[in-house]
């Protein structure tokens, strides 16, 4: 079934919006708090660009598996150092910011980074993993 094949892109989407929902209820039982306010990214911001990264990865990944299987690994190092110089790049603004409390935004941030990481990680894993 060519739906199969697919099934790890489900997976990513599946995770992220757990984890989405999870990140979106702390900020919801937070929003008084002044350390939660006023930041430069919001939460749907950071979470449609990771998980637009992701799903690309994981894509790239599945297709380079049916080329040659050997090459999945350094494509995922390849589009993950790639992912992490454009992040780099996001994070700019919030690194150059004078906003006493940035920490905590700086800190979502990675978090976020950390979260997406991990599941591309794991997928990434169950993709070599398969022998199909």
């Amino acid at each position: 079934m060519k739906l199969k094949k697919f099934q790890p892109l489900l997976e990513v989407l599946i995770a992220a919006i757990l984890c989405f929902g999870i990140h979106n209820l702390f900020f919801y039982y937070n929003q008084n708090n002044p350390n939660y306010q006023h930041f430069h990214f919001d939460l749907t911001t950071i979470y449609s660009f990771f998980l637009t990264c992701s799903l690309i990865i994981i894509l790239l990944l599945l297709f380079v598996k049916q080329r040659s299987i050997d090459n999945v690994g350094f494509t995922f190092l390849f589009t993950t150092c790639l992912k992490i110089g454009i992040s780099f790049a996001l994070l700019m603004p919030i690194l150059n910011s004078k906003i006493a409390n940035i920490g905590y935004e700086k800190i979502n941030f990675f978090i976020v980074f950390a979260i997406f990481l991990s599941i591309e990680t794991v997928v990434s894993v169950r993709i070599l993993n398969n022998n199909q």
